[in-house]
């Protein structure tokens, strides 16, 4: 998926269909890989070594089995299916925003960046690595900025992770009682994101760049956009990871257990060893590939799609005036 926008062409697409398009798109992708994104943070929370030592294979897969479906681990396929859907409502809501302001932001900053400092990152990189490069730095900018969804990704996981924590409180008496404490782990999202979201847009980018010679971005055919697509986010995962399980950590503690971040990573250390900091990876790459192919057919169709049913609504309205 290239970055969005980022032929620095105007679209004619309407920031309405933007809107709608992207968030339909999210819910979509949302209902299809929520499963795999609750089985990855419980392994990536899960501070116990499932596979090695003196465990017989067996031993481990029932390990394994505890620790993603948990209470239903003992219960038949159906029921352990939808055991990995907690949290839904929290996860619909963080998704659809993020989108939108990571998707819909990103060509926004880069624009700028165009018009403002262009000049400077040709100079500085030269002509290719300079574009690839302001890219990979909006994106970069735009993701220290999803700090502000932190709350409900926090509650996300917390749903996934600790379900205990929400036992006779609803949505508004948990943010009332945690207040800021629903901010916790902030450092370590915007240590995450800067690198993460640098190597997402600068990954794309560079593909389109030197694999597929594109000077427009935005004509890369379907199989282009897939292999683009899945270097960004590769390596997105990649560079992120160990971020991500720290973050992941702080933020599944009870509201009323937090632990530091530099306490997490000296026990991640002392008792799993450093291959924990990339706990949760191989699940998340396994569906790099359709998620994204997912995402982006999905967005490319709703987007002109809403984007013709509100000219032609438009359109109505004017003839039925002019009547």
């Amino acid at each position: 998926m290239s970055p969005v926008g980022s032929s620095g062409k105007k679209h004619s697409e309407s920031g309405t269909a933007r809107v709608l398009g992207s968030g339909a798109s999210g819910i979509l992708e949302l209902f299809t890989f929520h499963p795999v994104d609750t089985v990855a943070k419980r392994l990536m929370s899960n501070t116990e070594r499932i596979f090695g030592g003196s465990q017989t294979m067996s031993q481990s897969l029932g390990k394994l089995n505890q620790v993603v479906f948990r209470e239903a681990s003992a219960k038949p396929t159906l029921s352990k299916y939808f055991s990995l859907f907690p949290g839904l409502g929290y996860a619909a809501g963080y998704k659809v925003a993020q989108r939108i302001y990571k998707f819909g932001g990103q060509p926004v900053v880069r624009d700028y960046l165009e018009r403002h400092h262009g000049q400077s990152f040709t100079r500085a990189f030269g002509d290719r690595n300079g574009k690839a490069i302001m890219h990979a730095s909006a994106g970069s900018l735009i993701g220290i900025g999803e700090v502000m969804l932190l709350p409900l990704d926090v509650l996300k996981i917390k749903r996934q992770t600790n379900p205990e924590a929400f036992k006779g409180r609803g949505l508004f008496r948990i943010v009332a009682d945690e207040g800021m404490a629903l901010y916790r782990g902030a450092g370590w999202t915007v240590v995450r994101n800067a690198p993460g979201s640098f190597a997402l847009f600068g990954g794309s980018a560079f593909v389109k760049e030197y694999m597929f010679g594109l000077k427009d971005y935005n004509t890369a055919s379907f199989m282009q956009n897939f292999f683009a697509s899945i270097g960004g986010a590769v390596a997105s995962l990649t560079v992120s990871a160990p971020m991500d399980v720290i973050k992941t950590r702080i933020q599944a503690r009870s509201f009323d257990n937090p632990e530091s971040g530099m306490s997490i990573i000296r026990k991640m250390v002392q008792q799993e060893g450093f291959s924990s900091f990339f706990k949760g990876l191989t699940p998340k790459l396994l569906v790099v590939g359709p998620k994204l192919v997912f995402g982006f057919t999905l967005a490319q169709w709703f987007i002109p799609t809403f984007d013709a049913m509100l000219k032609g609504s438009s359109a109505s309205s004017d003839v039925t005036a002019r009547q």
